[in-house]
Parts: structure tokens; C-alpha cells; sequence
């Protein structure tokens, strides 16, 4: 059974969503902005040293993380990906309401 992750994205003014292929193990990039698509893209294909809280807050461990190995590590991934380039990841808004209306 094929199982996709979705989530909205946005940039500039700009609605988009970044997708993950669990059978290909692909992550897509679909934004109306070619800068911040091509951010996004950039991002998203390299891997990542991102410190994982464990028992306390001061208890981090480093870990990589490639976006296109697993939706889990996509989503890590993407808590980082606002603050390097810009493309915001909007968690809470509808991916089809995003399809529907690719600009505010």
C-alpha cells in the first residue's frame, strides 16, 4: 500500500507543499516561487546534524538525518528548514486547501 506524507508550505506569497514518496522514498518540492522551491529542494537533499533532545533539556545527543530515508526524517528535518531559507513549514493548514489556493 502506497503511503504519502504531505505537508503545507509557504513562501513569500506563495503556498506550496513538500510531499514524500514512502515507496520511492522521494521528497517533492511543489511551490509557485522558483527561489523558494529551489531552497527548499537544496535543503531537503542534503543531510542533516541535528541535536535531539533526550531525558532533560539539556541532555542532546547530534544525529543525522536524510529527509528522503524515512517521513520521520523528513518532518525532523523540515524543524529546521524555516530558519536557513526562509520556506515556513505551516503544520497546521490543509495540504488540499493549499492545492485549491496556491497563493494568500
Amino acid at each position: 500500500m502506497e503511503k504519502n506524507f504531505s505537508v503545507a508550505i509557504s513562501y513569500g506569497e506563495n503556498l506550496g507543499y513538500v510531499e514524500y514518496d514512502e515507496t520511492e522514498k522521494k521528497v517533492k518540492v511543489v511551490l509557485g516561487d522558483e527561489e523558494g522551491k529551489k531552497k527548499a529542494e537544496e535543503f531537503l537533499s542534503r543531510v542533516h546534524e541535528i541535536k535531539i533532545p533526550h531525558e532533560t533539556l539539556l541532555d542532546f545527543t547530534s544525529e543525522k538525518f536524510d529527509a528522503a530515508e524515512s517521513a520521520d526524517s523528513l518532518k525532523i528535518v523540515l524543524t529546521k528548514m524555516w530558519e536557513e531559507t526562509g520556506v515556513h513549514v505551516d503544520w497546521s493548514r490543509p495540504v488540499e486547501y493549499v492545492k485549491a489556493h496556491p497563493h494568500y
